[in-house]
């Protein structure tokens, strides 16, 4: 299950963890309050959906007045966002974020997974913030420090540092970033997390961490022992399809091609999907029925 980015902030914020002031809009009449109660002279607004690429696909916009932000509301709100990672319909648009203005002075990349090699959370940090990390794995490799969390011992600060000095930060905000690391670890394993990114994460013009951006999924079968988190899905931004077949915990995909797949067992499914793919049909859905 998907969050969206200021739901990820908001635990992010229980768990003490460096979040700018931010507060979440359903209507362009409500952005104007927003921004008095946030201060400042320059602000943020970001539409809320699951997926990346919003700011080149003018999603994320830096405001000067309360009218521009209102502005930005009324385009967005009630429509869909189309990036990279969407169909071609799109995210449905519900929600925008509004927050203060951060002055940066550098990105940085963090973020962890589940490594089913190891059976082990890896976290993973980057001086390439900004910039899908895949494209760094893929071109960089180097540039990509890895940390293993064993599962008997827990995080350890030591391998905070570790990433720190990595990340060529000094000072105190080595001791920052040591905390940070340990929140985010605290908060993977207690919300049975199987991704959590921060990109970027920043050093503010004051020499601060701060995590700008904010993504997290939650493991799925998991869920029955996150009540508070089911809460927080958005079936919006699902594909009604895949809600549907997940009311009769059928495990099914959505796809964009034309030929239905219906088959019992998921190595079959897949076999049978790339049997199509390689006969030059396109399969509409993975669908694993037993």
């Amino acid at each position: 299950m998907n969050l969206h980015e200021y739901q990820a902030k908001q635990l992010f914020a229980d768990y003490g963890l460096p979040v700018c002031k931010g507060i979440v809009v359903d209507d362009a009449e409500k952005v104007a309050g927003a921004i008095e109660d946030i201060g400042g002279k320059k602000w943020m607004v970001k539409v809320q959906v699951h997926a990346g690429g919003r700011g080149k696909a003018g999603g994320v916009k830096c405001v000067h007045d309360a009218e521009e932000a209102r502005a930005f509301a009324q385009q967005w709100l009630g429509k869909n966002l189309i990036t990279y990672q969407t169909d071609a319909k799109g995210q449905p648009v519900s929600k925008i974020l509004v927050e203060a203005c951060t002055a940066i002075s550098q990105e940085l990349y963090l973020g962890a997974v589940i490594d089913r090699s190891s059976c082990r959370i890896v976290f993973m940090a980057s001086l390439e913030g900004g910039v899908e990390i895949e494209q760094v794995a893929a071109k960089r490799p180097e540039k990509i420090l890895k940390t293993f969390i064993d599962p008997l011992t827990g995080p350890q600060s030591s391998q905070g540092r570790e990433l720190a000095l990595g990340l060529e930060l000094e000072g105190d905000q080595i001791n920052q970033f040591i905390e940070l690391f340990l929140g985010l670890a605290k908060l993977f394993q207690d919300l049975d997390l199987s991704l959590l990114e921060i990109n970027p994460l920043v050093i503010t013009s004051e020499g601060n961490l701060q995590c700008l951006d904010g993504k997290i999924n939650i493991d799925g079968n998991a869920l029955y022992r996150q009540p508070k988190l089911q809460e927080m899905a958005d079936p919006s931004q699902d594909d009604e399809r895949e809600v549907l077949a997940a009311h009769w915990d059928l495990n099914y995909v959505a796809l964009d091609g034309n030929i239905g797949c219906m088959v019992n067992g998921a190595g079959l499914a897949m076999g049978t999907m790339d049997i199509i793919q390689l006969h030059g049909g396109k399969p509409a859905n993975f669908l694993d029925v037993g």
